[in-house]
């Protein structure tokens, strides 16, 4: 899969580990619903703070990822869904870890709830 950050500098620079936009050759494309911090053996929110929570959440994405064949270097978009954007930082740190290389397009928005009172959860697109 040929995957291409693009930068504008008439643009705002990213100010987290995302990329203005992300250009892909015509390929399968894999739909990853949102996931929030669920154990997928006890199916109950893991104990912690928002840096747990989040930790969870892309431990989940990557089974999906996994189970697709694909891993985090074929997302191309993300959505992030925080009930507080105080947490903006916090999970920007963990989210970025997943990825190595130029990171995919992404929005983060404040909701006022999700699921199972979760605090945050992350949609994404995949391209292989």
């Amino acid at each position: 899969m040929a995957r291409k950050a693009i930068h504008s500098d008439d643009a705002p620079k990213a100010i987290g580990p995302y990329s203005q936009a992300v250009q892909v050759d015509a390929g399968k494309m894999t739909f990853l619903s949102g996931q929030i911090p669920l154990d997928p053996k006890t199916m109950e929110l893991v104990p912690g703070d928002v840096v747990a929570q989040a930790e969870q959440v892309m431990k989940n994405l990557q089974a999906v990822l996994a189970a697709s064949g694909l891993d985090f270097s074929h997302v191309v978009r993300c959505t992030i869904f925080l009930t507080d954007l105080g947490d903006f930082a916090k999970v920007n740190e963990v989210y970025g870890r997943a990825f190595a290389g130029a990171p995919p397009a992404r929005a983060t928005v404040q909701v006022s709830a999700l699921p199972r009172g979760s605090k945050v959860e992350i949609d994404a697109i995949a391209v292989s």
